[in-house]
């Protein structure tokens, strides 16, 4: 066997297998459904700032994983090769929310299932999870926590802004409390009634009430 027999074998027969139409279809679908899985994850998102570079990089990831397993899955040589390239490769970007993981996942998915052929199972599969995530993104509560911060001179001045905070929102519940010789500091969460903040005014108004600052929070409260 001569240098040109192990070329033609290896080399040349496997491009005479590349089908440019299968790869076009595949490619188009992996772009149809990456755009599907963006357009979910825009109307779905409901963190504080929105990330245009990561909505992008779902499209994408679902088309590079495609074109990667069209080619793992015409060569088992090739196949073994890339798993030894891939296994290299270390992603240092942090996952601000843990919902992203979920469409990270489903672009990879996207990518394999359509690379390996089963363009179906992915258009189905992507229209269930798509219609599951709009469903339960739109059922979520509307109800904002709050978090006030209170400091107090005396237990006086504590019960009276307790008592007024009590009549002004739905519900609130004491997370923190810290006493020391200058006074008193109070955490708590709250459920308000409406967007009405008119009640923070009447705490500082409170004889021995220092100062009372809310904010707005996500709902996941660190002790």
């Amino acid at each position: 066997m001569t240098f040109n027999d192990i070329f033609k074998s290896s080399f040349l027969n496997n491009i005479a297998e590349f089908s440019i139409v299968d790869t076009l279809i595949g490619l188009l679908f992996a772009l149809a459904l990456g755009l599907f899985i963006f357009i979910v994850y825009k109307k779905t998102f409901s963190g504080i700032m929105y990330s245009t570079g990561f909505a992008l990089t779902l499209p994408g990831l679902a088309l590079v994983t495609t074109l990667v397993i069209m080619a793992v899955t015409s060569n088992v040589v090739l196949s073994l090769g890339m798993v030894g390239a891939l296994s290299i490769v270390r992603f240092r970007a942090a996952i601000k929310e843990p919902v992203e993981i979920v469409y990270l996942f489903w672009s990879l998915a996207v990518g394999i299932v359509i690379g390996a052929g089963m363009i179906p199972l992915a258009v189905i599969g992507s229209v269930v999870i798509g219609l599951i995530l709009l469903i339960f993104a739109n059922r979520r509560t509307h109800e904002n926590p709050y978090i006030i911060v209170l400091s107090c001179r005396d237990e006086e001045a504590e019960e009276k802004a307790l008592a007024l905070l009590g009549g002004s929102v739905n519900k609130y519940i004491v997370k923190s409390k810290t006493v020391n010789r200058d006074g008193i500091e109070l955490t708590a969460e709250l459920r308000m009634k409406d967007a009405a903040t008119c009640f923070v005014n009447r705490l500082c108004e409170i004889v021995g009430v220092e100062n009372a600052v809310l904010v707005s929070y996500n709902g996941d409260y660190m002790s």
